[in-house]
C-alpha cells in the first residue's frame, strides 16, 4: 500500500488535472436512481474530489475519504468538504449511508481482503442502502507505475459477492475508459444490501 500511496501523493496534480473533468452523468444516473433524495453518500477513496462535489451539487450530503493525504487536500480544496484522510481497510461506520460510492478505488484493495472490504461497506450502509464499485475490466493481478491494481471480471465480481449473505446484485455493465487517451474497459458493478 505504502507504492500506491507514494505515486498518489507525488502525481497528485498530474491525476487530479486528469480526472476532476471527466463526464460522468451516465454513471451517476443508475446509482442514484435507487437513493432517496438528499441521501447520505460516502465516496469511498475520492481521489480528485469530482464526483464528491457531482453529488454535493445534485443536493446530497456527502462525506468522503481517500488515502492520499494530497488527494485529500486536493479534493477539500475542490468540494468545500472535509475529506477525511483514511483506507477503505478503516471503514467501520455501521449503518450509516443511504449510498457508497467507490469508484475505481476497489482496484486497489488487495484480493484476498476483497471479501472483507465489501463486508465492510455492506455494514456501513444503511438497509437498502446501494453501493457502485468499479474495477478495470480483467482477471488479473497487476502492477504499473508502482501501483498494484485488482483485475475483475464478471465471473469473478460474482464468486466475490456470493458467500455475502446480506448483498442483492442489482447491475453490472462493462464501459470504455472515458479518458480520451485511455482504452481499457471497466466492470461496474451495483449493489444492494438487502
Amino acid at each position: 500500500m505504502n507504492q500506491i500511496l507514494d505515486y498518489y501523493n507525488n502525481n497528485a496534480q498530474a491525476f487530479f488535472e486528469n480526472t476532476y473533468q471527466i463526464e460522468m452523468e451516465s454513471f451517476y444516473t443508475p446509482f442514484l436512481r435507487y437513493l432517496p433524495e438528499q441521501a447520505l453518500i460516502l465516496d469511498l477513496g475520492c481521489g480528485s474530489g469530482r464526483d464528491t462535489l457531482a453529488f454535493k451539487n445534485k443536493g446530497h450530503q456527502v462525506e468522503a475519504i481517500d488515502y492520499s493525504a494530497e488527494l485529500v487536500r486536493k479534493a477539500t480544496e475542490l468540494t468545500g468538504i472535509n475529506v477525511r484522510h483514511q483506507s477503505f481497510y478503516e471503514l467501520n461506520d455501521v449503518a450509516k449511508y443511504d449510498g457508497i460510492w467507490a469508484c475505481a478505488s476497489l482496484l486497489h484493495c488487495d484480493r484476498a481482503r476483497l471479501a472483507e472490504v465489501l463486508g465492510k461497506i455492506l455494514k456501513a450502509l444503511k438497509p437498502n442502502g446501494v453501493c457502485y464499485m468499479s474495477f478495470k475490466y480483467g482477471k488479473a493481478d497487476r502492477k504499473k507505475d508502482g501501483r498494484t491494481f485488482t483485475d475483475l471480471d464478471e465471473q469473478q465480481a460474482h464468486d466475490s459477492l456470493k458467500n455475502i449473505d446480506n448483498v442483492l446484485l442489482l447491475q453490472q455493465w462493462v464501459t470504455k475508459d472515458k479518458r480520451p487517451d485511455r482504452t481499457e474497459e471497466w466492470l461496474n458493478i451495483l449493489i444492494r444490501k438487502v
